[in-house]
């Protein structure tokens, strides 16, 4: 068994990582690059929950923008994250994960209820876990979904997975192709400096349970794999300097 740097991990992947270059819907070719990787992964003994976002479905806050309701918008938003879970959780047991996915909102005839002792028993079992539904409440997006289910499933990590962005930088760097990458940064100088690591309610609960974070591209060769046994990838940001 390999040795890694953390023994429990939990994975946040966008709605836009799981569409690849579709402008709509789920890209099968990367959820199985995707899927290939976690099993690699939890076959060197380490815990994997994943929370995936919805976007590439349906984003809340610019239908809302457009009119509709937002709480209404926000619970669409949910909806879309759970078929990206069921799409995920298909293409992980193709693979030979054996994978439970949760939701925040009750869905019975596709998905487990959310439930904390479950989820950690679940990995314990060598299962992957995804969560499913944000937190189940509206005005919360899937970042700080993902930073509550790592604390509360006590993963050592947060892997938050970027689209062709290698990292956290002063700017965006593809709109400012002069913008700096930082290798490493305190959470609290990501939220001085508005940063867009996450929105800042996850960053705080980061903060406040000092979870590091390991910022990266989702494309890179072997990512996940090389994020989880502690190689230089990206931006670590960590209660210290």
């Amino acid at each position: 068994m390999t040795s890694t740097r953390y023994k429990r991990v939990l994975l946040k992947l966008s709605g836009e990582a799981l569409g690849g270059k579709k402008e709509f819907g789920i890209d099968t070719a990367v959820l199985k690059k995707i899927s290939a990787q976690i099993k690699r992964v939890i076959d060197m003994g380490v815990g994997v929950g994943i929370v995936v976002g919805g976007g590439n479905i349906w984003r809340g806050a610019q239908a809302a923008r457009q009119g509709v309701d937002r709480v209404t918008a926000d619970y669409a938003g949910m909806l879309a994250t759970i078929i990206n879970a069921l799409a995920l959780q298909d293409a992980l047991e193709k693979t030979g994960v054996v994978t439970r996915t949760q939701s925040a909102i009750t869905v019975a005839q596709v998905a487990e209820p959310y439930i904390r002792r479950r989820a950690i028993r679940h990995l314990e079992k060598d299962r992957a876990v995804i969560f499913a539904g944000g937190t189940g409440n509206p005005y919360m997006t899937t970042d700080t979904a993902a930073a509550l289910r790592a604390i509360e499933i006590e993963a050592e990590v947060l892997l938050m997975t970027k689209n062709n962005v290698d990292g956290i930088y002063t700017a965006d760097p593809r709109k400012h192709p002069g913008a700096k990458r930082f290798d490493r940064i305190t959470h609290l100088e990501a939220l001085n400096l508005r940063l867009e690591v996450m929105d800042s309610t996850a960053l705080s609960l980061c903060l406040e349970n000092k979870l590091p974070i390991v910022v990266f591209d989702l494309g890179a060769p072997r990512s996940i794999e090389r994020a989880v046994l502690g190689e230089p990838i990206g931006t670590l940001v960590s209660s210290e300097q």
